[in-house]
């Protein structure tokens, strides 16, 4: 056996006995020669791209953070935007009754102009969902009514039921917008 032949043999079981502490700092093991050099500074620009792609990221999640906190800022200030550009219509009819009642003096055709400008709004809050509460001889229910005084009832059968509606209240997509305000018999 040569001596070239006696040092291949002898070094492979010392190489595979190595133990993780004979590893390099990067976990790659630790050559002898030219290689480890090599490995060292394709680790390091590795880390280096590593490290630039982890900013870039970090960048582009602060510029989406931003971006949609001011899209939430716009999506609140103009969160009515609609309901209002419907309501204009409405607005334009109550100025032009309002001109009609310093010119005219018949009462009959301003009630009328008032009832058309009334039935237009209302029809709109009811297309965008708004019920009003039927309170007056319904039982009283605190989900849907406030009591703010009581009276003796009427009748027996009129008992914890709503005499007299003093305000009355909404619902907005079957959710109470505005408690009516009632008077409940006893």
């Amino acid at each position: 056996m040569s001596d070239f032949e006696s040092n291949v043999t002898s070094s492979q079981p010392d190489e595979a006995l190595k133990t993780p502490t004979e590893e390099g700092s990067e976990g790659e093991a630790v050559h002898d020669g030219d290689g480890s050099a090599g490995n060292q500074s394709d680790l390091a620009a590795q880390l280096e791209e590593s490290k630039q792609k982890y900013l870039y990221l970090l960048s582009e999640f602060e510029t989406y953070k931003r971006r949609m906190a001011r899209e939430r800022m716009d999506l609140f200030r103009n969160a009515g935007k609609d309901l209002i550009v419907e309501l204009l219509p409405v607005l334009d009819d109550f100025e032009r009754g309002l001109e009609v009642m310093d010119q005219s003096s018949d009462v009959v055709s301003i009630r009328e102009g008032v009832d058309l400008v009334y039935q237009k709004f209302k029809n709109l809050l009811v297309q965008k969902g708004l019920q009003p509460i039927v309170s007056v001889g319904a039982d009283f229910d605190v989900e849907k009514h406030e009591a703010i005084s009581q009276i003796p009832a009427p009748s027996p059968d009129q008992a914890n039921k709503v005499v007299a509606e003093i305000e009355k209240g909404y619902l907005l997509n079957d959710q109470v917008l505005r408690f009516s305000k009632v008077i409940v018999g006893v």
